[in-house]
């Protein structure tokens, strides 16, 4: 059955009517198709660019049960795509097939090399091994790998050698390799090797930031985790572990903000629990300094853009979510969409 939608689309803002074909989106109106959304504003489904649904704790095993609950959530706030950058496993097949969840761009396991990540929770490899797992995990997943960078403050990050020798050999493959980073050398040196993105990004030398811009590096601050952690740590009794995590968030919100000046890709990611919070993130890219726009396209549009899917165009995926008033002037409208419709069903 061919169903309809009309609204004012984002980010173009010129009034539209798509009829759904199957889970295309068509120009062509069809007479007499059920109007399924009639006005209000359409926006290209919601992305969260930085979750981990399968598990919660790095104590509790990724179970598929788990995978499905987190998925179902990000779909129900209208978060109809997820790249998830790591993983305790590898995303089963059966997701993609599944019509009632998000689209998910995956990276295969987290590559962590020693001392670098909590210990059996993701992949871990080797420095010597770990170029041909990078690449054997990107092949294994949605084309992505992501590679743990660095970890606490007083242990050295993945070699700048190293980590240059993985985007080349998965660039290669023609894969594209993700790189936590929360250390100024860790930063320093997945941008300099090249990464196709950053994340977290705490005590990112604003420096490189023309670098990234000029290679196409994205970022994803994540912002929302650690803003809702600031607080906590200024209540801790001073230490060099707590003043090193202050100054970083410190310096978090101008850089997204001098980021975005310079033109670089930035992308809401939540990285935190109950999923379906991408909303929240968008508020920090507003606080941030971003304007509306721009903070909703990092979670709407321009993250799809970026992950290979077009918006709201002529067959172009039937992922929408409809809202009653404008997303940009009142961003509280985001938690409650009045339609959700993914692969041309109406979910909600």
């Amino acid at each position: 059955m061919v169903i309809q939608v009309r609204g004012v689309v984002l980010p173009e803002r010129v009034e539209r009517t798509f009829a759904i074909d199957g889970d295309r989106l068509r120009a062509d109106p069809v007479p007499g198709a059920d109007l399924v959304v009639d006005g209000g504003w359409l926006l290209p489904g919601l992305v969260d660019a930085h979750t981990h649904p399968g598990t919660e704790s790095t104590d509790q095993p990724f179970s598929d049960e788990m995978l499905r609950k987190h998925l179902l959530g990000h779909r129900d706030a209208g978060v109809l795509l997820v790249r998830t950058p790591g993983s305790a496993a590898r995303i089963p097949d059966w997701v993609d097939a599944a019509e009632d969840l998000p689209r998910v761009r995956s990276a295969g396991r987290w590559l962590a090399t020693p001392g670098r990540f909590f210990p059996g929770f993701g992949r871990d490899v080797s420095e010597a091994d770990l170029v041909a797992a990078a690449v054997e995990e990107a092949r294994a997943s949605s084309g992505w790998c992501k590679v743990i960078g660095d970890w606490r403050p007083d242990e050295p990050a993945v070699p700048l050698e190293l980590l240059t020798a993985v985007v080349a050999a998965v660039h290669a493959d023609g894969g594209r390799v993700a790189v936590h980073c929360q250390t100024g050398d860790g930063c320093r040196n997945a941008v300099l090797a090249g990464a196709d993105s950053l994340e977290h990004g705490m005590h990112l030398d604003p420096g490189l930031i023309d670098r990234m811009a000029a290679q196409g590096t994205a970022y994803v601050p994540t912002l929302s985790v650690f803003g809702a952690g600031a607080d906590r740590r200024r209540a801790e009794e001073p230490s060099a572990r707590r003043d090193w995590w202050l100054a970083g968030w410190d310096g978090m919100l101008p850089n997204v903000a001098a980021a975005h000046e310079a033109g670089v890709t930035l992308l809401a990611g939540t990285d935190s629990f109950p999923t379906g919070t991408v909303a929240s993130e968008i508020g920090w890219l507003l606080k941030a300094g971003l304007p509306a726009e721009a903070a909703l396209g990092a979670a709407s549009w321009s993250a799809r853009s970026w992950l290979g899917l077009p918006g709201l165009v002529d067959g172009g995926p039937a992922d929408l979510v409809a809202y009653d008033s404008d997303p940009t002037l009142d961003p509280s409208v985001l938690s409650r969409p009045a339609r959700i419709i993914l692969r041309g069903r109406v979910v909600a």
